[in-house]
C-alpha cells in the first residue's frame, strides 16, 4: 500500500523540512511535534499536531505526547488482520505508514563536562524509542527512517513505485532503526553505570556497550581459513585509521589494515616530515627530513630487506619526487594525508598499490582494546608524551643537545616497536629496530646486527629501550656499537649496575620514568 500518513519528530533536523516537503507533495499527510512541527509548519508544509490527532494534549513538560494509543495503535496495527482492522475502527485509530523519528541527543549532552546527572536525565528520550521500535517491529506494514542519509532513498522508492516501499526497503530500515535504539540504549547505560554518589565519574562501566558498524567484508584474516571484516567505530574520533578513503588499488586485507594503523599511528604523531615503514605491525624504518622524498629515503635505508611488502606512512603531503622514489620498493599500501595529482599520476603505474587518503589529526581512541578467551581487556590508550623537566641524566657524561634530540626521537619510535623494543638511531633516523624478543638483550643484538646488514655505523649513535634493563648485558652490547647515549625508563633493581656500566663505556643514559611496553 502506498505511505498515505507519516509521523516526523526528529532531534537532528537535517533535510527534514526538504523530506517533508517532498512527501506533501506526494499528498502524504504529516503529523508532527513540537519543535519539528514548528519547524515544518514556519516553512509552509501543512501539519497536524500530535495533540490534535489524538485528542490530548501534551504534558509534563513535553515528556507525554506520543504515548498514545491512536498513535502506538496506528504504527503497531498490522493491516492484514481483521481482528486489527476492526479494533482501529471501533477506537478511531488512524494507520501511520512511516515513522521519522531520530532521538534525543543524549550524547551530545553528556560529552559536556559540565553536564549534571539531572541535565543527562531529561535527555533521555522515551516517546522516540517506544515508536521507532513499535515501527520496527511492524515493517511489514510501517516504514520506520532514523537516519537522515535514507531520506532520499525512501522518496526516490516512492516516486517510483506510486507512494510504495518494498519488504526490502522496510526490512533494511528497521534493522537500522534496531540499531539505532540498541546504540542509544548502551550510551545510556554505559553513562550510568559510571554513576558514583550521584556523579560521573572518567572510569569504566560496569556493563560496556560497544557499537561498531561494518565497513568491509574482507577476503580473509590473518591466515585464508580465517574469515575477517572490519568494523568501524561509530564513536571515533575524526582522524584515525578508521576515516582512511582508498583513492586506488586492490581491497584491503585484514593484515594490511593491522598494519596501516600501525603505521599510522606512528607517524601522525611526529612534529617534523616524517615516514615510517611497517612490517608485520612493527616499525623496521622511520626518518624525518626536509621533504617526503627524503624521510623516505632514510626510512627505507634502516632496513631495505624488511620492507620489502611494507606499508609505508607519512605525516606529510606525498608529491611526484617521492611517488617515483616509492617504485624502487614493493609496497602493499601509502598512506598519507594529501597526495598531488602527478604522486597520484605515477602510482597509476601500480595499479595494485593501494593508496589510502587519511586526515591528520590528534585525535586517539578512547579505549584501546583486546579479546582474550572470553573477554576484553580495556585501557586507556598510550598517547603520553616525554615532559623533558622529568628527564634525569643519571650518568657522569651529559648527552648533547643533538644526542638528546635523537633520545626523544627514538624513545617515540621504541613506543610503536612490540616488546621487547630496542631502537638504535641518529639524527632522525632509525638505525636498527629490534623487536619482539623474549629478552632484551636479544632484541638488543638484533637491532645492533640489522644496522650491520644494512651497513649502517651505529658510531656516535643512540639507544632507546621501551622498558628498563634489567641486567648490564645490555649495555655491553650497546656500548660495543660505538654508542653514544642511552634512554630509558629505568626502575630495575639493577638500576644501579646498569648506570655504571653506562659510566664505565663513557655513556650519557636518561631516565624517563616512563614505560612503553606493547604486546
Amino acid at each position: 500500500m502506498a505511505i498515505q500518513r507519516a509521523l516526523i519528530s526528529v532531534s537532528n533536523k537535517q533535510g527534514a523540512v526538504e523530506f517533508a516537503r517532498a512527501l506533501n507533495q506526494q499528498k502524504v499527510e504529516i503529523l508532527s511535534t513540537g519543535g519539528t512541527a514548528r519547524l515544518l509548519r514556519d516553512a509552509g508544509i501543512p501539519v497536524i499536531e500530535v495533540s490534535n490527532f489524538t485528542g490530548f494534549p501534551e504534558m509534563l513538560d513535553g515528556r507525554v505526547k506520543t504515548l498514545h494509543p491512536k498513535i502506538h495503535g496506528g504504527i503497531l496495527a498490522r493491516r492484514d488482520l481483521s481482528s486489527h482492522r476492526d479494533a482501529m475502527a471501533l477506537h478511531g485509530i488512524q494507520p501511520i505508514d512511516l515513522v521519522v523519528v531520530n532521538l534525543y541527543p543524549f550524547k551530545e549532552t553528556v560529552a559536556n563536562p559540565e553536564c549534571t546527572l539531572d541535565e543527562a536525565i531529561e535527555n533521555i528520550d522515551i516517546g522516540g524509542p517506544a515508536m521507532v521500535r513499535s515501527a520496527a517491529k511492524n515493517h511489514a506494514h510501517v516504514a520506520v527512517v532514523t537516519d537522515p542519509e535514507d531520506y532520499s532513498l525512501v522518496l526516490k522508492e516512492m516516486k517510483s513505485s506510486h507512494g510504495e516501499l518494498s519488504q526490502t526497503t522496510r526490512f533494511h530500515l528497521a534493522v537500522k532503526a534496531f540499531s539505532h535504539t540498541a546504540e542509544y540504549d548502551g550510551m545510556i547505560a554505559n553513562y550510568l553505570s559510571c554513576i558514583e554518589e550521584g556523579e560521573a565519574n572518567q572510569g569504566y562501566p560496569e556493563r560496556l556497550h560497544l557499537t561498531f558498524t561494518r565497513e568491509q567484508s574482507l577476503r580473509y584474516g590473518e591466515n585464508p581459513h580465517q574469515s575477517a571484516a572490519f568494523y568501524r567505530d561509530i564513536h571515533a574520533p575524526v582522524g584515525l585509521l578508521s576515516d582512511y578513503q582508498q583513492l586506488q588499488g586492490k581491497e584491503l586485507s585484514y593484515n594490511n589494515i593491522a598494519d596501516s594503523d600501525a603505521a599510522w599511528d606512528c607517524v601522525r604523531t611526529l612534529k617534523d616530515k616524517a615516514c615510517v615503514i611497517v612490517k608485520h605491525a612493527n616499525p623496521c624504518g622511520v626518518a624525518i627530513g626536509q621533504s617526503a622524498k627524503e624521510a623516505y629515503l632514510r626510512a627505507y635505508a634502516t632496513d631495505p630487506t624488511s620492507a620489502f611488502g611494507g606499508i609505508i606512512a607519512f605525516n606529510c603531503k606525498v608529491d611526484e619526487k617521492t611517488a617515483v622514489a616509492l617504485q624502487q620498493q614493493f609496497v602493499e599500501v601509502v598512506l598519507a594525508p594529501e597526495y598531488d595529482k602527478k604522486a597520484l599520476e605515477v602510482f597509476k603505474q601500480k595499479a595494485n598499490i593501494r593508496v589510502l587518503q587519511v586526515p591528520l589529526s590528534g585525535a586517539f581512541n578512547g579505549w584501546d582494546m583486546k579479546r582474550v578467551g572470553g573477554g576484553l581487556l580495556i585501557q586507556t590508550p598510550d598517547h603520553i608524551t616525554l615532559n623533558d623537566n622529568e628527564l634525569r641524566v643519571v650518568t657522569k657524561k651529559q648527552p648533547t643537545a643533538q644526542q638528546m634530540n635523537d633520545l626523544k626521537f627514538a624513545f617515540h619510535v621504541a613506543k610503536y616497536v612490540k616488546s621487547n623494543a630496542i631502537v638504535f638511531c641518529r639524527d632522525g633516523q632509525t638505525l636498527g629496530v629490534g623487536a619482539g624478543q623474549m629478552s632484551r638483550v636479544d632484541s638488543t643484538r638484533i637491532a645492533r646486527r640489522k644496522a650491520e646488514d644494512a651497513s649502517l655505523s651505529l658510531a656516535q649513535s643512540v639507544v632507546a629501550s621501551d622498558a628498563f634493563f634489567p641486567f648490564r648485558d645490555g649495555i655491553d652490547v650497546i656500548a660495543s656499537a660505538g654508542v653514544s647515549a642511552i634512554i630509558q625508563p629505568g626502575g630495575s633493581i639493577k638500576d644501579e649496575e646498569v648506570i655504571a656500566a653506562a659510566d664505565e663505556h663513557g655513556i650519557a643514559m636518561v631516565l624517563t620514568g616512563l614505560r612503553h611496553f606493547r604486546h
